[in-house]
């Protein structure tokens, strides 16, 4: 028979941190992943990670990257991306990932040390006031006082950065606070998101104008990236034979090959397709905010244009006719009110509607043929992007950076099966590589990096992070010696007056190798297939310089010395 010490001799438990709470919150949120640059000022946080076994942690090489490759993870996942960095330098560096996500309305958990609480306000090392040097950028900005609280602010910072308006926030930590006993725990519960459905009575008043448009769009947003939304998407397109355009940076929601395809919104949207869009009489906005570039600059729908309808469905009430004012405004759940719309009897479909949809989809189509773009200073970049299409047959995952030359794979790559396609609205130089890091970690799949000489000059180091996971990421460079968006306002504005916006670039083959990948080239249109297919089955990282034509600055626009050159490129 044993008997218990005296309640004076027992040993009591070892409390538990802060920083242990702040893991186990992650970890009760569902989070999986994190990507950081290690700090002084949370180690205590990363040592509690340690001990996490199912949570990857992604050592990033600069804050950027960090925080470019969470976004992109929350992208794919639908959940908050997480990013860790350390107080001053590495906060601010990740600042330009803060603002993509807030620009995209992508959930994104910016977790910063911070100097100790009795050095706050004192100007001490590195101190930085993250409440001011976020104004206007993050959602919130939660700093972290009282070790009590610690699973609440760290509940609260997925349930604001999920909620509303989907967006970044910024949780702050104290470094002393980290070590404390934290008396009360992880946050009891993971908040999810309510399924708000369309009332009966609103639902009547879309399907009256639904029934009585002749010439309607579903536009469809980020909202619907999940699995869920895209088939839902899918289906009610198909059961009242709706045109589907995409949002800007999303044309990987639906089918590109689907007759119901008609296209997806960007910087590059011809004028061609502008004019037959305003033929609209009735825009299903779905899921969407109505950004600045998805509306053409508000021109899609026009505001206060009684020929053409508006229903606009998102989420957040605060966003339902701040910029268009609706016909039909419903803040409901994007998914769940297209699952309503595709259990609605169908209209009788006539001619009319008919036609309209197949127009929508065969400009699309045409635009797509490639034909050879000669040029005697490189490799117009659109023959690569057809090259990918016709190996790939448009099932691939793709990350893009910024530069005129995503207009090729807008134009040319058409998306189709599962698909991805990952960019940022702010177009932001950096987030290629590293957001192609967290597409090949999170889909175990082949992914294809395009990214300009400038942009990969930015955050290419993301490169040693693929090399050292082994990861199948094929980075594509658009290799034309020049900061081309630049170059091509330039030449608008000021003809043959270049300065700032030529590149001199290094050996890119020399350089993958060097990281321990894969380098080939391609400077002709011959060379294309075989070094894609090539890539394409490396199974590690591969860099791909693509010496590219200047003068054919984007899949619409030819510069010449005297000057710019625009023309639209026959379609058919």
């Amino acid at each position: 028979m044993t008997t218990a010490p005296p309640a004076a001799d027992r040993a009591s438990p070892t409390p538990r941190t802060v920083a242990a709470t702040v893991v186990d919150t992650l970890l009760a949120h569902g989070v999986d992943r994190v990507f950081c640059v290690a700090g002084e000022s949370y180690l205590a946080v990363l040592d509690e990670l340690h001990a996490a076994s199912t949570v990857d942690v992604v050592t990033s090489r600069h804050e950027a990257s960090a925080g470019f490759a969470a976004v992109a993870d929350a992208k794919l996942t639908g959940r908050a991306g997480v990013c860790l960095v350390s107080r001053g330098p590495g906060a601010t560096n990740a600042s330009i990932a803060v603002h993509s996500a807030w620009y995209d309305a992508t959930p994104l958990v910016l977790v910063i040390g911070q100097v100790p609480r009795c050095d706050l306000g004192t100007e001490a090392f590195q101190e930085v006031d993250y409440a001011r040097a976020f104004s206007g950028l993050a959602k919130e900005v939660l700093v972290l006082l009282e070790p009590a609280r610690t699973g609440e602010f760290v509940a609260r910072a997925f349930r604001t950065a999920q909620s509303g308006t989907p967006g970044p926030v910024v949780l702050v930590l104290p470094e002393d606070v980290l070590d404390l006993p934290d008396p009360v725990g992880a946050a009891p519960t993971r908040w999810q998101p309510g399924a708000t459905a369309a009332a009966p009575a609103d639902l009547d008043r879309v399907r009256e104008l639904l029934h009585g448009a002749e010439r309607p769009l579903l536009l469809a947003g980020g909202t619907l990236g999940g699995e869920a939304g895209r088939r839902v998407l899918a289906a009610a397109a198909h059961r009242h034979h709706l045109p589907v355009l995409t949002s800007n940076k999303r044309q990987d929601l639906f089918d590109n090959r689907d007759p119901c395809y008609a296209g997806h919104l960007h910087n590059n949207t011809q004028e061609r397709q502008r004019t037959l869009l305003d033929r609209a009489d009735l825009v299903l906005a779905v899921g969407t905010r109505l950004d600045d570039v998805t509306t053409l600059s508000r021109r899609l729908p026009r505001p206060g244009n009684p020929a053409q309808a508006l229903v606009h469905v998102y989420p957040d009430p605060q966003r339902i006719g701040r910029t268009h004012p609706p016909t039909v405004g419903l803040a409901a759940d994007p998914v769940q009110f297209l699952r309503q719309l595709a259990d609605l009897a169908p209209a009788g479909v006539d001619a009319g509607r008919v036609g309209w949809v197949d127009e929508l989809h065969q400009l699309e189509v045409a635009k797509a043929r490639w034909a050879p773009h000669p040029a005697d200073d490189g490799l117009a970049f659109g023959a690569l992007v057809a090259g990918l299409d016709e190996l790939t047959g448009g099932d691939v995952v793709v990350t893009l950076d910024s530069g005129t030359f995503t207009s090729w794979l807008y134009r040319y790559l058409r998306l189709t099966g599962d698909a991805r396609m990952l960019g940022v609205g702010s177009s932001a130089m950096g987030f290629g590589v590293p957001g192609g890091v967290a597409a090949a970690l999170r889909t175990g799949r082949p992914t294809v990096v395009i990214v300009g000489d400038g942009g990969f000059l930015m955050t290419g180091s993301e490169l040693a992070t693929a090399v050292s996971r082994r990861l199948p990421l094929i980075v594509v460079i658009a290799n034309n010696g020049s900061y081309g968006t630049i170059r091509a306002h330039q030449e608008r504005a000021y003809p043959g007056r270049v300065i700032a916006t030529d590149l001199d670039n290094p050996d890119f083959v020399a350089l993958a190798r060097a990281y321990g990948a894969l380098g080939l080239a391609v400077t002709t249109e011959q060379d294309v297939e075989p070094c894609l297919a090539r890539a394409l089955a490396h199974g590690g990282p591969v860099v791909v310089d693509v010496r590219t034509s200047l003068s054919w600055i984007s899949a619409y626009r030819r510069l010449s010395v005297s000057g710019p050159v625009s023309m639209e490129v026959s379609v058919g």
